[in-house]
């Protein structure tokens, strides 16, 4: 007896934790975030600059053609792998496709990837949303 009202606490309590993990996800789908932007090359990835943590194959003469950013990992439960997003706020502003993720040391970040001879640059305030 005593275990079976266990058990169904328990099982309240998933679907609580559930729900709102669900809402936390798809209740806002515009974030706030500072992006910068990377090249595909070893020193700014890893040692496969061919292709994303998604293993998205890059074409390494015009990577920008691919409309790709990197999330930060804590984006990636709101913008998991494959999420179209548009970006607003930066010289590269448009709509991107998350196939990569960055180092765990950043937070509410995102990378652009771009080509070797295009403009660098560093924004705040920059807004990503899911469409």
């Amino acid at each position: 007896m005593e275990n079976n009202k266990i058990s169904i606490i328990l099982k309240i309590n998933m679907r609580i934790i559930s729900i709102l993990l669900f809402l936390s996800i798809f209740s806002n789908v515009d974030e706030k975030v500072t992006a910068t932007v990377y090249n595909a090359v070893p020193a700014q990835t890893n040692s496969d600059p061919g292709h994303t943590a998604s293993m998205f194959k890059l074409d390494l003469s015009n990577p920008y053609k691919h409309r790709i950013i990197a999330v930060s990992r804590d984006l990636l439960i709101k913008f998991p792998m494959g999420t179209k997003v548009r970006v607003s706020g930066t010289k590269y502003d448009g709509v991107y496709v998350v196939e990569d993720k960055m180092n765990k040391r950043y937070k509410k970040r995102i990378d652009i990837l771009i080509n070797v001879d295009m403009k660098i640059g560093k924004w705040d305030n920059v807004v990503i949303t899911k469409i």
